[in-house]
């Protein structure tokens, strides 16, 4: 028992230092280019903090367990949005750039429809879907690529934005900025890996059922980089680099995650456990990662800010989910 606290530790240690210099070096990089924090947080990193569910997922798929694939694609998108984008809205509400916002939100919900869809009518996961999901991935890619470095900047902000990164190119290097990403995303990739296995060998010992484990704790688990991310982003005063995260990670969960495991090894949607006597995926995860996205994102598109009611709302719903989780 002690060799699993001690790894799990080192992974937490590992994670929030990873989380630290990916954020130095996705700023960095942002500022030099011109491009906006959250289309940065929307790709690069978002990919950097996905690599754990990516991991878990292709993992589970090659040894066969692809309900586990599909539990962490679900469940992350759900602990993403109701707890690591709540807590971000809940500490520091604001105004978002809708202009940035719309892309991610639209191929999300876009993807969504073509997943739940397939969900509902057939109930089987399989390889040209997982196909498709992957050219959607790389099509979200290109597109918010592009859209960033087309988006206009005012011309006296960037003047001021040229003279910061110039004094920031004679302390720093653009190489410096690369490893710091590269090196900050290992470390999260690694830490995240320690910490599910670790803590899971850890609930185990602690008799939590294997069945609660699959939906929350690996959810959770391979999730806490995007926290530690939005946690770190908030301490540094990059708030819109953290919602890009959150939003980015929660379709690369869906296209990217679930594709590669689709690909792999196709599979049928899993049937654990039940509610009301249907299968609990359908009347309760899928229809609660609809709504939190939603509740999250359409009024933000709206009014252009996000309000503290809104991470309250959320952490609310959260903390029921694990509440159902544990109980049935």
């Amino acid at each position: 028992m002690l060799i699993p606290v001690l790894l799990f530790a080192l992974g937490l240690i590992l994670l929030i230092k990873g989380g630290d210099w990916f954020v130095d070096g996705a700023t960095g990089i942002a500022e030099r280019f011109h491009v906006p924090e959250i289309i940065i947080g929307a790709t690069v990193v978002s990919i950097g903090t996905t690599l754990p569910e990516v991991m878990v997922s292709a993992t589970s798929a090659l040894t066969g367990h692809g309900e586990i694939a599909y539990g962490n694609a679900i469940g992350s998108v759900i602990c993403n949005t109701a707890l690591i984008a709540a807590i971000t809205v809940a500490v520091r509400p604001g105004p978002v750039d809708t202009k940035a916002l719309k892309t991610p939100v639209l191929f999300f919900f876009g993807s969504a429809a073509i997943y739940v869809i397939n969900t509902y009518v057939t109930g089987y996961f399989g390889r040209p879907l997982g196909i498709l999901l992957l050219a959607i991935f790389v099509v979200y890619l290109v597109v918010t690529v592009r859209q960033g470095f087309k988006n206009p900047i005012e011309a006296a902000a960037e003047d001021k934005e040229a003279e910061a990164i110039e004094k920031k190119a004679a302390k720093d290097s653009m190489g410096k900025d690369i490893l710091l990403l590269v090196v900050g995303a290992a470390l999260v990739a690694v830490g995240a890996d320690l910490l599910v296995d670790n803590g899971t060998l850890i609930a185990q010992a602690l008799g939590v059922p294997e069945s609660v484990i699959a939906l929350t704790f690996v959810a959770l688990g391979t999730s806490l980089p995007e926290l530690v991310t939005a946690i770190t982003s908030l301490a540094k005063g990059h708030g819109a680099l953290s919602l890009g995260n959150v939003i980015g990670a929660n379709l690369l969960n869906l296209v990217l995650v679930s594709g590669i495991s689709m690909t792999l090894a196709p599979f049928h949607i899993p049937e654990s456990s039940t509610l009301f006597g249907v299968n609990a995926s359908l009347v309760l995860d899928i229809p609660l990662m609809l709504f939190v996205m939603a509740f999250l994102t359409l009024p933000a598109l709206k009014t252009k800010k996000l309000s503290r009611y809104q991470g309250i709302v959320l952490l609310v719903l959260y903390a029921a989910f694990c509440g159902i989780q544990f109980s049935m």
